[in-house]
């Protein structure tokens, strides 16, 4: 069993940064894919990043040259720094452990989530 902890959400003005942590315990997270999803007030949950287990990174397009994200093997923590933030980028963020994909369908652990909110 993997159990994951989001962290780093809040409240921040248009064009402002916030940094996202996800912290895996449990087991190691080290030969899964993590991923980042969102979901918006009344809107399905969204892909928005995801990371192999060697690093190869995926992004949404509305999020691409924006986001980062990241994960550092030692502190079993995977991270998403987010720049010029939108208020369109207001939701709900959740971390997930899986295989590598958009489909949130493709993840077995996920984190509870953080909010997140842009205020324009």
């Amino acid at each position: 069993q993997v159990q994951l902890v989001e962290s780093g959400g809040g409240l921040v003005q248009a064009g402002g940064s916030l940094r996202l942590a996800c912290v895996a315990s449990g087991r190691t997270v080290s030969d899964y894919d993590l991923g980042w999803f969102r979901q918006g007030p009344g809107k399905e949950r969204q892909f928005v990043a995801r990371i192999t287990w060697s690093r190869r990174t995926t992004y949404a397009d509305s999020v691409r040259g924006r986001f980062t994200i990241s994960r550092d093997g030692a502190r079993n923590t995977m991270y998403l720094q987010m720049n010029n933030l939108r208020p369109e980028d207001t939701a709900v963020y959740f971390c997930a452990a899986g295989s590598a994909s958009d489909d949130a369908r493709t993840y077995h652990y996920w984190g509870q989530g953080t909010q997140v909110t842009v205020s324009s």
